[in-house]
């Protein structure tokens, strides 16, 4: 973890000038994963942080910013443990954060206590977070995990022809939202999830599972990452596995792409979906990826942006261009920097962004497949799905009688 403050609190020191030394520094609280099976997510969260710092030169409304990271292991304790330091020991203004999806419901709950601060979500996408008992000082500039399932059931169903699956997930609020988005698109399409299995989050051993899953269906849909992803692969693959997979949005991230070891090939050919898409030829994402190359030696980053980068550098952005448009005032409980935020429209490395009435990000989809170029493993677009809100398109009160996500909410059936 104090590689990371340093390295950010550095940023910040290299592009301060004299000017900025006598007005009041920026406080932000950074949480990430820096400890647990999303370690790696987290770390490319603080490298996307670290990238839009420098682009603003550590200053914001010509005042120095002063970053304090806090770590946590994808556990809502631990994320309250780091948020109630950063907030109530450090005085930050503002916490970005978190990555996980149980920890962003938590700082959801903690931010309606502390009023004196804005919260803007790092990446973390469980649906509950702004869908059931919004926070009004909560920002989130990246879609949830329904959100970046959008494409993908109409996809393996109609044009891969995949009749029937089963699930496997990771045991927590990301996952459900994700499975949930991802059957309500491919059930009402006529497909059927026969069984549905869950683990828990740190799952180091899979056996049981892998003897389990069924060898009559069409495809299994793997809604696993970081650690986790890696793990399954290589057993999956001693155990001779060779089902036809569908990749949930972290399954196929370039946190699991880029990791270690020959396991991940068997990913080769797997459609997604999620937030971005490695071979996107749009001029500002080319940008984006160019800036990410640039700022890290190869050894110390992925070949381009995972989208836990995206997600970081985003949330950064919109607060920066908030506090520059508003001249840094905080005053009134943020009341000027919290009516920016909610009304920006954040043209973003993949794709335009704006905030419903919950504060939620409206933002583009992006169907993918796993293919490899030069030896390198890449989400390849095959769709760009725009304008994707919380609600999937589905008339909102109709959407809310679904039900909220969870093990076997939704059924699998039209709606």
């Amino acid at each position: 973890m104090r590689k990371w403050l340093v390295s950010t609190v550095a940023v910040a020191a290299m592009f301060a000038s004299g000017a900025a030394g006598a007005a009041e520094k920026l406080k932000i609280g950074v949480l990430a994963t820096l400890e647990g099976t999303y370690t790696v997510l987290g770390e490319d969260g603080i490298r996307g942080f670290e990238i839009a710092m420098k682009q603003a030169k550590g200053m914001a409304a010509g005042r120095e910013i002063e970053v304090i990271i806090g770590s946590t292991d994808a556990s809502p304790d631990s994320a309250l443990r780091a948020v109630r330091k950063v907030v109530e020991q450090d005085k930050v203004d503002i916490v970005i954060g978190p990555l996980s999806g149980s920890e962003g419901i938590a700082l959801r709950d903690y931010s309606k206590t502390q009023p004196q601060v804005t919260f803007i979500n790092g990446i973390s996408g469980a649906q509950a977070t702004t869908y059931v008992t919004p926070s009004e000082n909560f920002f989130r500039f990246n879609m949830d995990g329904a959100q970046w399932s959008a494409g993908l059931g109409n996809y393996v169903y109609n044009e891969k022809g995949y009749k029937t699956v089963a699930t496997i997930g990771e045991d927590y609020s990301f996952i459900y939202t994700q499975v949930f988005g991802f059957a309500l698109e491919y059930c009402g399409a006529g497909g059927q999830i026969t069984e549905r299995f869950w683990v828990p989050l740190g799952t180091k051993d899979f056996a049981s599972i892998i003897a389990k899953l069924p060898d009559d269906v069409d495809a299994i849909y793997l809604g696993l990452g970081g650690g986790d992803a890696v793990n399954f692969l290589n057993q999956y693959q001693q155990a001779g596995g060779d089902a036809k997979l569908i990749g949930g949005t972290i399954m196929i991230d370039g946190t699991v792409l880029n990791s270690k070891g020959k396991a991940k090939e068997a990913l080769i050919g797997t459609p997604g979906s999620g937030p971005q898409a490695d071979t996107w030829d749009n001029p500002k994402w080319q940008s984006f990826v160019k800036a990410y190359q640039d700022a890290y030696p190869p050894e110390k980053r992925f070949g381009a942006p995972a989208l836990m980068a995206t997600g970081y550098y985003n949330a950064f952005s919109a607060a920066h261009q908030c506090l520059e448009k508003i001249s840094g005032d905080l005053s009134d409980g943020h009341a000027k920097f919290r009516s920016c935020l909610a009304t920006l429209e954040l043209d973003a490395p993949n794709g335009k962004i704006t905030l419903d009435g919950n504060r939620q990000a409206i933002g583009t989809n992006f169907l993918t497949e796993v293919v490899e170029e030069d030896g390198v493993l890449k989400n390849k677009l095959i769709k760009v799905i725009p304008n994707v809100n919380q609600t999937l398109g589905i008339d909102p009160a109709k959407f809310a009688k679904i039900g909220s996500p969870g093990r076997d909410v939704p059924e699998c059936k039209k709606y």
